[in-house]
């Protein structure tokens, strides 16, 4: 990866230059106005697929939630450009690469400024084929609960914590191997109270799933093994790294 910015007037980019050789100010324009191949739906978040050299990028505009999100659906407060929540993440994204953890590769992170405010777009490479979690849970596929154990103890190992674990964000690749996304917010912290928090958070989504109408029943055992796996992880970590 090879992290570079460029800026002008009212505007920010942030990309890896071996996926993006030479951007300008038009860039994430240019890439909304392409006919899209999918749109994909994850929480309140929607993202627009274009196609790109080598395969797809997923283009996603950040967009609050809740009562506030809809007086100002898209405008964030400026504070800088290193600040900015587009910046964050994808260099939060960049990081987690460096440690092979599994998130989707950074393309361009995006803003564009008004008056104290601004707007921000994230680029990332899709992984192909995934699904997520709540999608599969939908379709009544199966789920490899044991491996999403395990995803989650090396990002919390790693000291990462997401800041909306849910199952709209874990991603299950063409092989069933899981993925997360959305790193908005998220932030690296020493070991703490926030690991049992992230857990019960993923638990709460996937409760709220099972209670939708059609939706097939919490799966219990499944649970049971996504904790035995963390656990299990968590061990093997502690016994490697005794004296």
């Amino acid at each position: 990866m090879s992290p570079a910015a460029a800026r002008g007037p009212g505007w920010g980019l942030l990309y890896d230059a071996r996926l993006v050789p030479d951007p300008g100010p038009e860039f994430i324009a240019s890439l909304w106005a392409r006919s899209p191949s999918g749109l994909a739906e994850r929480g309140r978040t929607r993202v627009v697929f274009v196609e790109a050299p080598g395969g797809q990028w997923a283009v996603r505009h950040y967009r609050r939630g809740g009562l506030y999100g809809r007086l100002v659906p898209d405008l964030y407060a400026w504070r800088g450009a290193e600040r900015t929540r587009c910046w964050r993440e994808w260099r939060m994204l960049a990081r987690l690469r460096e440690l092979g953890l599994p998130v989707p590769r950074p393309v361009a992170a995006a803003w564009r400024r008004q008056a104290l405010w601004y707007r921000a777009d994230l680029v990332t490479v899709r992984i192909p084929g995934a699904r997520p979690l709540s999608s599969c849970l939908g379709a009544g596929g199966e789920v490899d609960w044991a491996g999403i154990g395990t995803m989650i103890w090396r990002f919390h190992e790693a000291g990462a914590q997401h800041a909306d674990l849910n199952a709209h964000n874990v991603m299950l690749d063409q092989a069933g191997a899981p993925w997360l996304l959305d790193f908005d917010k998220a932030r690296f912290r020493p070991p703490g109270s926030w690991r049992e928090d992230n857990l019960a958070r993923l638990q709460r989504s996937l409760r709220k799933i099972a209670g939708e109408p059609g939706a097939p029943a919490f799966d219990a055992a499944g649970w049971e093994a996504l904790l035995a796996a963390y656990e299990e992880a968590r061990r093997l970590r502690l016994r490697a790294s005794g004296p």
